[in-house]
């Protein structure tokens, strides 16, 4: 049995005995809820999901106009995301008395916003600043962090983590915002899985297709990365200190899935391929690896 086939193992026990919910394991808040830049209102209902669900880092909206008021100018080839809102029209009618009176018609409609992050020239308020807490670095988590081939673009400091398939792009909250050192090596190596799936390294189709959020393909996609990362935390020697919440998690992910357990076992199976790629083992050495299954338990227990 291998570091990857014991880890699973743990998790199909942690599922089986219950799960504690899973939270995100760093410092955010209502700061980070999608808001109109000009205005400093945050969206509200329906509005909030179809923005999060576009996938970019800052909250801060503006439609064309007013990006153009503010200096900015959104980048050409830019596609804007729809939010909606009710629209109240008056209408003047008669009753059986022939008295005349005013009745209120609901209307939908719509309107086009740009994120930030697809404008050149805006000036932006300083976000908010998290709890800080001091980071020590460890060792063998920066090794897999720097030995992956080919390694898409980090980028630090944002309000949430994120892969963006089409920027070949990772973006993470602050070192200091998580609550552990732990828990940001075991989110960004949730975020470099994800990035595994690229078009030119393994080539996973809910990440070459963006999958919409929810999407069935899209749960799946997430079982793949939280167990790809789980095991390259246990390949680090973090393992015990991420394990809980990672189980806590793919089991979020398996009651999208219908609470089909079974699914973790496929899942490991795209997951291994996608440790091994980002630790830099060619199909030989991963089968080099099996063969020295005692190690391995050694290391993870």
């Amino acid at each position: 049995m291998n570091v990857y086939e014991i880890i699973t193992e743990r998790i199909l026990q942690r599922l089986e005995q219950g799960t504690v919910p899973w939270r995100k394991p760093w410092h955010g808040g209502e700061a980070g809820m999608p808001r109109n830049l000009v205005t400093g209102q945050p969206y509200r209902g329906i509005n909030v999901f179809l923005l999060a669900a576009a996938g970019y880092a800052s909250p801060y909206w503006l439609t064309f106009r007013q990006a153009k008021q503010r200096g900015g100018s959104v980048r050409s080839g830019e596609h804007g995301t729809p939010v909606v809102f009710w629209k109240w029209h008056h209408a003047d009618e008669q009753d059986s008395e022939n008295r005349r009176a005013q009745r209120r018609i609901p209307f939908l409609r719509y309107y086009t916003v740009f994120n930030a992050e697809q404008i050149d020239g805006l000036s932006l308020p300083a976000a908010g600043m998290p709890p800080q807490r001091e980071f020590s670095p460890i060792q063998r988590c920066e090794e897999v962090v720097a030995g992956m081939p080919d390694a898409p673009t980090i980028q630090s400091g944002r309000t949430q983590a994120a892969y963006l398939p089409v920027r070949d792009t990772i973006i993470m909250p602050a070192r200091s915002a998580f609550e552990s050192t732990e828990a940001h090596y075991a989110t960004l190596f949730h975020e470099l899985v994800h990035a595994s799936g690229h078009a030119r390294r393994l080539a996973r189709p809910a990440v070459m297709d963006t999958a919409a959020f929810g999407a069935h393909a899209y749960s799946k996609e997430e079982l793949v990365a939280e167990m790809g990362a789980t095991f390259l935390c246990g390949h680090a020697g973090i393992e015990a200190a991420t394990l809980e919440n990672a189980a806590a998690y793919i089991d979020s992910w398996l009651r999208v899935l219908r609470g089909d357990s079974r699914m973790v076992v496929q899942a490991a199976t795209h997951a291994q391929k996608a440790a091994d790629f980002i630790l830099g083992r060619t199909s030989e050495s991963a089968n080099d690896m099996a063969e020295d299954a005692h190690g391995d338990a050694a290391q993870v227990a």
